[in-house]
């Protein structure tokens, strides 16, 4: 009885202190460019790992991440934004500071354009960083080289984030055989939604119970209102209603960090504002990211089934890596329930406790880390990191954040079937 508590006591302790290092609003006030959500550039936070039980090595990792730093990946954005000033300016509407901000915008009006949707230098950058601090981590995975496979969407971006994170991986070890697909032969394991998945599959869409409760959440966005005052010196003429003026301005200041331009607004626009009006915007997040929780389906099954090849000796690879999209990987979060983004809530308050947008950055990912011990009769063993930090599962296990894979795999393939009839 006396061991039982003090399992239990321990186990409470650690629950109490990853509560403590989720606290999203702690970590707003630490850092308010995460209020910035998926635009958020990737952040090589550095988290205490968990040593393994004792006899257990890692010897197999499997991946989902997303490309990395990009220019918009629409158009729609710069066009709008070059409506915006061009009015403003022959209108005679703009401030000194919007001028200011004017004459920058033209300065690199066609980059912009140009670059819709590309990959940029940091984008390059946080791919082979991902892939260092794998290989330095999990060393045992890689040492002694072999065979890994990487494939991602038929996106430009994930194809050359990928090509950046498998460059590095040799550069750690050149005895390592890496193997690069992207084709509609594997899109049904990295963007199942894709038209030109050959696959095709009739998932119903998920919805977020905070909808139906959505009128109770009080949250008043004052970041218009304060952003219109400082670009513009009148409102009456502008070419749409204020808000979405406004918006067009925030939604490009988040992407500045991204595309090397920080600070090319001056300061028509503050993290501090972006990180007040943030748990409004998370609640969006939530909402979409919900709605293709059971379309991403076919991406936790090819986790498995690789997995199960590797463990049944039928593949060699030591690591399965797969490049997406955001669409792909929030969604992915939820069905998984990766520290507890499967909670939804029916109070939009307490969204912000079990899914932060910060969270499918540029670069974010998911890896699953599988260890096995040198006594062949014990099972192996199967850890997350999300975005480089040790996360929790709604697998049961009395050694978190370390599962056993044969839990994980029950777990998840009830999961995969526990799915509403689609309408």
């Amino acid at each position: 009885m006396k061991r039982l508590f003090i399992v239990l006591m321990m186990g409470l302790t650690a629950l109490s202190g990853l509560a403590q290092q989720a606290d999203p609003l702690a970590q707003l006030a630490a850092d308010p460019r995460k209020a910035y959500g998926t635009d958020y550039p990737y952040s090589f936070e550095q988290g205490q790992m968990t040593e393994a039980p004792e006899g257990y090595h890692p010897f197999y990792i499997s991946h989902y991440g997303r490309h990395g730093s990009r220019y918009n990946w629409s158009s729609k954005l710069y066009l709008n934004m070059d409506t915006l000033l061009t009015t403003t300016h022959d209108r005679q509407l703009l401030t000194a500071d919007g001028e200011a901000f004017y004459e920058r915008y033209m300065a690199v009006r066609e980059e912009l354009m140009t670059g819709v949707g590309e990959l940029t230098q940091l984008g390059w950058e946080q791919h082979q960083g991902i892939a260092r601090v794998m290989y330095d981590s999990f060393t045992d995975v890689f040492k002694d080289g072999g065979n890994v496979f990487a494939f991602s969407s038929l996106s430009g971006r994930c194809m050359l984030s990928m090509s950046a994170f498998c460059q590095e991986l040799v550069q750690c070890n050149p005895q390592l055989e890496i193997r690069e697909q992207a084709s509609r032969f594997t899109l049904d394991g990295v963007v199942p939604t894709d038209s030109r998945n050959p696959v095709k599959h009739d998932y119903p869409e998920g919805k977020a119970r905070f909808k139906a409760h959505r009128d109770t959440y009080k949250g008043v966005d004052m970041l218009p209102g304060q952003v219109l005052a400082r670009a513009f010196v009148s409102t009456d003429s502008l070419p749409w209603d204020g808000r979405k003026c406004a918006y067009v301005l925030i939604d490009f200041y988040k992407t500045l960090p991204s595309i090397g331009y920080e600070g090319m607004m001056g300061s028509l626009v503050s993290d501090r504002e972006i990180a007040d009006n943030w748990e409004t915007a998370n609640l969006g997040s939530y909402e979409w990211v919900s709605l293709d929780k059971y379309k991403i389906i076919p991406v936790l099954q090819d986790i498995i089934g690789r997995a199960d090849a590797v463990l049944s000796g039928t593949s060699d690879h030591l690591a399965d890596l797969r490049f997406g999209h955001d669409s792909c990987l929030g969604p992915l979060t939820v069905l998984m329930g990766i520290n507890g983004a499967d909670a939804d809530p029916e109070d939009p308050y307490q969204v912000k406790y079990c899914y932060q947008n910060w969270e499918t950055c540029k670069a974010s990912n998911v890896q699953l880390v599988f260890y096995r011990s040198h006594d062949e009769g014990e099972g192996v063993l199967v850890k997350c990191l999300l975005n480089g930090q040790e996360a929790t599962l709604p697998v049961p296990t009395t050694q978190a954040p370390y599962y056993r894979w044969a839990d994980f795999r029950s777990f998840y393939l009830q999961r995969c079937q526990q799915v509403p009839t689609a309408d």
